[in-house]
């Protein structure tokens, strides 16, 4: 199992929109989201930060049906309303390095 984590933030003014979007996601959406095996998204906000955490079983796979899908497009064209994109490089989100996990018993094998 594969965890990804990403920082972002919203623009000023943004987080209302952000989490009303958020509350009344397509039913095309979530359908591309399990399409693509993403497992365990949620989506963590303090003020303008926001953390991404999700699981998924195949990374590639997932990449793949995300790059493929004309409604996964359009939810992130929408969603640059709302979200801060550095000037000059375009970046809007940051990966995160899984430092410490605990799964709550004791393996051998993480």
């Amino acid at each position: 199992m594969k965890r990804t984590g990403i920082y972002f933030q919203l623009k000023d003014g943004a987080r209302e929109g952000y989490v009303e979007a958020h509350k009344n996601i397509w039913p095309q959406m979530r359908e591309v989201l399990n399409e693509a095996g993403i497992q365990n998204y949620s989506i963590w906000n303090l003020g303008q930060k926001l953390f991404a955490y999700y699981e998924t079983e195949d990374e590639e796979q997932t990449q793949r049906v995300l790059a493929c899908s004309e409604v996964y497009g359009r939810w992130r064209d929408m969603m640059e309303e709302f979200v801060y994109i550095e000037e000059g490089t375009g970046t809007k989100e940051w990966p995160m390095e899984l430092v410490f996990y605990n799964q709550g018993k004791e393996r051998e094998d993480l």
